[in-house]
């Protein structure tokens, strides 16, 4: 394999998404994500470093519970 490969993973194969492809697969604003994400006792977020990273499912079944946001 070369170094320059790059692997594509389709999102809605993803375990983790990023504020942006989150946004674009949940049609969220990218703003209205993280402002979801910024309490502590969130559930649905995974910090790798800096990198804020939504985990899909767990995100999925937050919304189905919700009837506004």
């Amino acid at each position: 394999m070369y170094k320059s490969e790059r692997y594509y993973v389709p999102i809605h194969e993803k375990a983790n998404l990023t504020l942006d492809e989150a946004a674009a697969y949940f049609n969220i604003g990218r703003d209205k994500i993280r402002k979801l994400t910024d309490d502590p006792d969130c559930q649905y977020v995974l910090f790798v470093g800096e990198k804020r990273l939504i985990k899909r499912r767990m995100f999925e079944k937050f919304l189905e519970g919700m009837y506004s946001i």
